[in-house]
């Protein structure tokens, strides 16, 4: 392990030493969006015996993809990690942080910088339900396939992360809503997870997400004033 590794590997776990106490994730009694997205944290510290079913992963994803994303080509791409084999195989490459072993799973959300080659089908359903002609399908296909095929590749990771981004809070927001616990996870290092999973090269890493039940709190949130942050018209 080089001396940048270890560092991050101790970043990343110092968290532990912090005395969270033995405050059990808050119940939520609504799965009201305001109360969800106040009271979801990053929880680190999972119940390693409680499990979901493919199914209940399933269901969240399908939560998930109902975000927005740029030209509406849905970029993300989802590898569940759920064998603790695969995650014992994920844990150093993750700097062997512990949720990755002790969350029920782990789903690695990647950013596809090729997904314009999927608008000819994405447009198409609009075309057979009446809401596009073929005429103007055709034309605002190609202009798709034009720019987003030529796009640097740069440019192209940027708008799949953007992307991932956006999939990626509305996949917590959604475990939130039914009781499960999340921990988004950037400290990982992505060539090795790249080769170690064979993840094609045209997939972009986002990040990591860890999907349990929480046993213990995550940090109480202590945000920056709006009035900090918010600035109205120009700077």
């Amino acid at each position: 392990m080089t001396k940048v590794s270890s560092d991050r590997e101790e970043y990343l776990n110092k968290v532990n030493e912090i005395d969270f106490g033995n405050e059990a994730p808050k119940h939520l009694d609504s799965s009201d969006f305001f109360t969800v997205a106040k009271e979801r944290r990053s929880v680190r510290h999972y119940d390693p015996n409680f499990k979901l079913s493919d199914e209940e992963v399933r269901e969240l994803l399908e939560i998930a993809v109902q975000a927005p994303s740029s030209s509406n080509l849905q970029p993300w791409r989802f590898l569940v990690i759920n064998k603790q084999e695969t995650k014992q195989k994920l844990l150093p490459i993750a700097n062997n942080q512990q949720q990755i072993v002790d969350a029920s799973v782990v789903i690695a959300v990647l950013g596809d910088t090729k997904a314009y080659v999927n608008a000819d089908r994405i447009y198409d359903e609009l075309v057979e339900k009446g809401m596009m002609t073929q005429e103007v399908k055709d034309f605002y296909v190609g202009s798709i396939v034009k720019n987003y095929g030529n796009f640097p590749e740069e440019i192209a990771t940027k708008v799949a992360m953007i992307d991932g981004g956006l999939v990626s809070m509305q996949l917590m927001l959604a475990a939130k809503a039914k009781g499960l616990d999340t921990v988004p996870m950037g400290g990982f290092d992505q060539a090795k997870f790249v080769e170690a999973f064979n993840v094609p090269e045209n997939f972009k890493p986002v990040m990591l997400i860890s999907v349990g039940k929480g046993i213990k709190a995550g940090f109480e949130k202590v945000r920056l004033t709006l009035d900090e942050v918010l600035t109205w018209d120009q700077f």
